[in-house]
């Protein structure tokens, strides 16, 4: 089996990776649910034990209310004929919680086991229907050894509440009818008792840690100790069989819950745990991009490898078997001769060229680039170089013509900007045909010199045109074809120009797309050059 690609093992363990980031995330994130919930849970229990706590405390005050008031109605019915006293009149003399509720009743009533119903108050033509209906039924629960039993509805839309005992053994009942505010005294002073132990509050005011609100009939509110919302941590417990659908429900502030349970509330750590998934997905691209570049790069340097090795064995050959004739004296004349050295001489030039593209790659990397410009007339450099590489076009019988005026100066470094001119005089006679003009164009445009080298080759895609700068970067249809290349030789380019403080671009070529490459370097003009 042929081997995997180096990148897939990597690509795959970074995978497994990622996997089991999101399992440790999920678990984590169940972790911190679950430790939420116990502590909520915890909360509402400390909640359900307040509301017990208060129920027994406001029953207990309540009883001390309930039963002095019940027992004056009881009395005022033996003394009284067919009407009862108004509940205020029966107020003197009774100790202040049952006094109190005698004040603030509305009606006190006595209702005979046959039916007749005697009443003394207030509201009496709305209250005695419902007095007459309601005791009848609540009487069937009404328990042997009870005190009293406590009813809760809203006769006319208004809350009441119905405090009734019946009297042994004439079953006759006697009771009141009062708000919900007549209980207020009782329940506000059971609400300002601790709701749970000293050693759990930590000395924290009742008001303070939670909410108390008693409930009726219908789960209508009858009381609230302090006018807040409930939180959800929130407990309920009955009052008891004689207080009827009396509840209370105590709901501790979440501001609170940090003081009662140890370490407080366990924060959601959701969305830093999603914030570090993401991060950590992100990382996981990022890997895989590099990876995929990696890849890239192996295939640029493969490439590159083959294409320095298909041109130095190429002029290499050619200078070994030249050299070979020579040596042998196989040339059978002076003009064979001659051609058998300067065939030597051009394929020494291609080699030293290909080796200055190397060396310039290799230091760049290891010291970085240093030139040393100097003001110079680019004219004659330029007919210097052309020169040097006429021998080179003439290989593939490819002519130059050459246009400088000779007033462009500009600071430059002189080997920077030969090896330069090498490079795109080599592209232009490699890549073009064989007999093509080469034309290079001096000129100042812009406060710049502009170096133009143009061929009659099939031109570079307009998409391409910036990817060809790149270091080991060579078109797919120059990859097959017996044309050699290290895709080092454009990257050359722009960099010296770059260092130059100038830049460089490709154009189509005179006869348009298709029709040639035109490569185009600008270099800043001597700064006097400019300003005249």
């Amino acid at each position: 089996m042929p081997p995997l690609p180096r990148g897939i093992p990597t690509a795959a363990l970074l995978l497994i990776a990622l996997g089991l980031t999101g399992l440790l995330a999920s678990q984590a994130a169940m972790t911190g649910a679950y430790q939420r919930a116990q502590a909520e849970r915890v909360l509402r229990d400390y909640a359900r034990f307040a509301a017990e706590s208060y129920a027994l405390r406001a029953a207990q005050r309540l009883f001390y209310a309930f039963g002095p008031a019940l027992e004056a109605v009881a009395r005022a019915r033996r003394g009284a004929g067919a009407a009862l006293p108004a509940p205020a009149a029966l107020a003197t003399g009774q100790p202040e919680p049952a006094a109190a509720l005698l004040r603030a009743a509305r009606l006190g009533f006595v209702l005979e086991p046959g039916g007749a119903l005697r009443t003394g108050g207030a509201d009496e033509a709305v209250l005695r229907p419902w007095i007459a209906d309601t005791v009848a039924v609540d009487t069937r629960r009404y328990g042997p050894g009870w005190m009293f039993a406590v009813v809760t509805g809203r006769p006319a839309g208004e809350a009441r509440l119905i405090v009734y005992r019946v009297e042994r053994p004439s079953r006759t009942v006697v009771g009141l009818v009062v708000p919900p505010e007549a209980l207020h005294p009782s329940l506000a002073a059971a609400a300002r008792a601790p709701l749970l132990p000293g050693a759990l509050a930590g000395g924290v005011p009742p008001d303070s840690l939670g909410v108390v609100i008693v409930r009726g009939a219908g789960d209508s509110t009858l009381f609230q100790s302090v006018p807040i919302a409930a939180s959800p941590y929130a407990g309920r417990a009955p009052f008891g069989d004689y207080f009827g659908d009396l509840a209370v429900v105590v709901a501790l502030h979440e501001a609170s819950a940090g003081r009662l349970v140890i370490g407080g509330l366990p924060r959601s750590r959701l969305p830093f745990i999603l914030t570090l998934f993401g991060l950590s997905v992100a990382l996981f691209g990022a890997a895989l991009v590099q990876l995929r570049r990696e890849r890239e790069l192996a295939r640029l340097r493969a490439d590159f490898v083959s294409g320095v090795s298909h041109e130095l064995r190429t002029p290499l050959a050619q200078v070994r078997m030249f050299a070979e004739t020579l040596l042998l004296g196989r040339v059978r004349s002076e003009e064979e001769r001659r051609r058998s050295l300067e065939i030597v001489d051009q394929e020494a030039r291609r080699l030293s060229h290909l080796v200055e593209n190397l060396l310039h790659v290799s230091r760049t990397e290891r010291l970085g680039l240093r030139l040393a410009p100097e003001r110079a007339s680019l004219a004659p450099l330029l007919a210097d170089i052309v020169e040097a590489f006429r021998p080179l076009a003439a290989s593939r019988r490819a002519t130059i013509r050459v246009e400088a005026p000779a007033d462009v100066v500009a600071p430059v470094d002189a080997a920077a900007f030969r090896q330069v001119l090498l490079n795109l005089l080599d592209n232009a006679v490699k890549y073009g045909p064989e007999g093509q003009v080469v034309r290079v164009r001096l000129g100042t445009e812009d406060g710049e010199a502009r170096v133009a080298v143009e061929d009659e080759g099939p031109g570079i895609p307009a998409p391409d045109r910036e990817r060809v700068w790149r270091r080991f970067f060579r078109l797919e249809r120059d990859r097959g074809t017996a044309v050699a290349g290290t895709g080092i030789g454009l990257a050359v380019v722009r960099e010296l120009v770059a260092h130059h403080g100038g830049r460089a671009w490709i154009e189509d070529g005179a006869a348009g797309e298709g029709g040639g490459a035109r490569v185009v370097i600008a270099l800043p003009l001597d700064r006097g050059e400019a300003r005249a």
